[in-house]
């Protein structure tokens, strides 16, 4: 025994320089892929800390990065790159990184400590209305920059239907039953949370070998970055053709959700974890998963995502999280159950008594709740920090990718402050829960950097905002960036998308109202515009307020035209129109000045999933709805995910809003009302027929970002302007 203990001791003491060897060769690694003409200039040494922690300073004409992991290392790169450099690492690869000339000098040693375990990152929406295209270039790049930023916890459901087809045929499905469950690539995410089944489906087999090969390498790279990937467990969802081979199932259709034309079609069945074959499918499905993908031991685990639970008498909550629990334990003793908390914020049933008993259901700190929404609402303080389980706060942003000039700097910074401060010990860490990625990246840049003990007020950070956009230390640059934090991005308003991507309709109590922070608009895109910087990000600052602005002022217009309208002034109406159709050929020339507002890379990217045209065609048609209509239904959630998107805005939004525009002018001249009812019924068969590819992609030339901000500011707010 003496003798095996010493060998083991020896085998763990050689592993240690390796693990460190590892550590620095994956950071390096990043460094080469991001700044490989600075790759010779920085010097990294793994620590012997036992938390998270990096250290920075010069030495020898380099900057030497020290830290306990990989992890904690690219944090500090970036705290460096951020702070010396002013240079900011975007999440999209096609972005570019802009450094100086020479590398500044750490004049002296800083060392900074995480002040959170837990960064969690990433949404099963995000899936859909960001990823769902995405290939190892992009997904290596975003691993980078989570790395860089902290994350730790990624969820990672990337190729989670190939492990689901394997089991699904081990219980004897076919497989045309298997891939018509599973429904289409962009519409996963929500099948994946027992929203709805099949639809636009049925799953292309390539595209799951695809996906899985993806995975492999997106967990492995995860966790080369001492990452720990969320994978997926069983959360109930089972085909409802399972019950022709297994008619004694206890099992439940769910509530219908999405308003889908054939809702019984796509309506989810939820299997009660107190059946004996819950646990069975649990067993199947993790230990398939594991072969594939490895585990870290969290899954994810989201029964009930804006549907109704089987019951909800606390005693049945509490027997269901225990039996969904014991059933992922009994495979995995280390099992560890991370929660969405949206539903309980979003269904107004789920009282403290029923979250309290499905959340106690669960053996203590065995659960992780996502405390969703928390720049908006935070339910930590209502439901006793949930009860004692952990917990993070998180930092959501965005519903389907709309409204995108929000970035609640002050609520973010003051809030985890108040959390860390309150929330007691089941208080964890931080988390991104966004729908999709946003242009105002440097919110969630900022709620990650508040898991680490960074000595900064939110001015300072902000100041760094402007430097960084900028690349220089310019005061009137600072002053425009606070006003911009402070007038714009962190007013309170909703997210809904602009009227411009809305469908259109005369009644004005049907749609978002404007910003109540438009003047402030119109002031901050002139003091950007006043700087003259050359960075690529403050062009698309530039654009991003820019396009925000003619979208309110297309709202104004909407409501003189409206006006006009009601007063049968069909020569008010002509005049109107004609501007606003001017005004959302503004937008989509000015949207097409940054990449970042680009349909064509939507598009493309999904017809390169495709090998056979029919494929492609395939792939896109998914695409087209996912932005629109998004349901197969007139009444059903259109334009969820409306995007300021060039391409977008020149072939659906200008489209329907001039066919608004010419019917509603023809009404007047004709002595007729306008039937709203027969309208929408216009718009959704031309919307069908976007989807179905009978419409052709349009695109507006792409111009200079700076001399068309000008024009149009001058041509719609300058003095002249009347």
């Amino acid at each position: 025994m003496y003798r095996i203990l010493c060998c083991l001791c020896l085998l763990v003491v050689q592993a240690l320089p390796l693990a460190a060897a590892n550590d620095v060769k994956t950071v390096q690694g990043l460094v080469g892929r991001l700044l490989p003409d600075y790759a010779n200039y920085f010097e990294f040494r793994q620590s012997k800390a036992g938390k998270d922690v990096f250290a920075i300073y010069s030495r020898r004409g380099k900057v030497v990065i020290e830290g306990n992991n990989a992890n904690s290392m690219a944090v500090g790169l970036n705290y460096y790159l951020k702070r010396y450099c002013l240079t900011t690492i975007s999440w999209y690869k096609d972005d570019p990184v802009e450094m100086p000339a020479t590398l500044p000098v750490v004049p002296q040693r800083v060392e900074i400590a995480a002040r959170m375990p837990m960064r969690f990152f990433l949404n099963y929406c995000t899936y859909g209305y960001t990823m769902p295209w995405w290939t190892w270039e992009d997904w290596e790049h975003f691993i980078d920059w989570m790395a860089l930023n902290g994350v730790n916890m990624p969820l990672a459901i990337t190729g989670a239907e190939t492990p689901w087809y394997n089991v699904w045929r081990q219980f004897g499905l076919t497989d045309e039953e298997i891939r018509e469950f599973f429904g289409g690539p962009a519409f996963l995410g929500w099948h994946r949370m027992c929203n709805f089944d099949g639809f636009m489906g049925p799953l292309p087999m390539s595209w799951m070998e695809r996906q899985e090969a993806l995975q492999k390498k997106i967990v492995a790279r995860e966790r080369a970055f001492n990452m720990r990937p969320v994978l997926p467990a069983f959360a109930g969802h089972i085909p409802a053709a399972l019950l022709k081979r297994y008619p004694t199932l206890q099992a439940t259709p769910v509530s219908y959700w999405g308003g889908f034309k054939d809702p019984e079609r796509h309506r989810c069945t939820f299997l009660y974890a107190t059946d004996p074959m819950y646990a069975k499918i649990q067993r199947a499905f993790i230990r398939e998963q594991t072969r594939l993908y490895g585990t870290d031991h969290i899954y994810g685990i989201d029964p009930f995502n804006e549907v109704d639970p089987p019951s909800l008498h606390p005693d049945s909550l509490s027997m269901l999280a225990r039996g969904i629990y014991q059933s992922v334990a009994d495979v995995d003793p280390q099992a560890v159950w991370l929660q969405m908390g949206w539903t309980f914020k979003h269904m107004p049933y789920w009282t403290n008594e029923r979250q309290r008993a499905l959340f106690r259901g669960v053996p203590q700190d065995r659960l992780i709740m996502l405390d969703y929404w928390c720049e908006n609402k935070e339910m930590w303080p209502k439901c006793e920090s949930y009860f004692g389980q952990p917990f993070l706060w998180c930092y959501l942003n965005n519903f389907g990718g709309r409204n995108r000039l929000v970035a609640p700097t002050d609520r973010i910074f003051d809030r985890i402050d108040n959390v860390a401060a309150q929330g007691g010990t089941g208080f964890k860490g931080v988390g991104a829960t966004l729908e999709a990625f946003d242009v105002n990246m440097f919110g969630f840049e900022l709620l990650l950097e508040k898991a680490w003990n960074i000595p900064e007020s939110l001015s300072e950070w902000r100041d760094n905002l402007a430097d960084r956009r900028m690349g220089r230390r310019d005061e009137v640059a600072r002053k425009a960036y606070h006003d911009y934090c402070a007038r714009v991005l962190d007013v309170p308003r909703g997210y809904d998308r602009t009227l411009l991507e809305s469908r259109p309709q005369m009644k004005a109590d049907a749609v978002e109202k404007p910003n109540p922070a438009r003047m402030a608009e119109i002031d901050v895109w002139r003091q950007l515009m006043q700087l003259r910087g050359n960075k690529d990000m403050y062009r698309m600052d530039v654009v991003n307020v820019g396009r925000q602005c003619l979208a309110d002022y297309f709202y104004v217009l909407w409501r003189k035209f409206v006006l006009a309208y009601e007063l049968y002034d069909l020569g008010e109406m002509q005049a109107i129109g004609k501007e606003m159709k001017e005004v959302i050929a503004d937008a989509a020339r000015l949207t097409a000045c940054h990449p970042v507002f680009s349909m064509r890379r939507w598009i493309d990217t999904a017809r390169q999933w495709g090998d056979t045209q029919e494929e492609k065609a395939y792939y896109e048609r998914n695409a087209r709805r996912l932005l629109t209509l998004w349901v197969d239904n007139l009444g059903g959630i259109n334009d969820y995910a409306g995007r300021p998107w060039d391409g977008l805005i020149q072939t659906f939004y200008a489209h329907r809003w001039a066919l608004f525009i010419d019917t509603a002018i023809g009404c007047v001249a004709q002595g007729k009302r306008f039937d709203d009812k027969a309208f929408t019924q216009q718009c959704y068969t031309f919307e069908e027929r976007f989807c179905e590819l009978d419409i052709p992609m349009l695109y507006p030339p792409k111009g200079d970002a700076m001399t068309l901000s000008r024009q149009f500011y001058n041509k719609y707010f300058g003095e002249n302007h009347r």
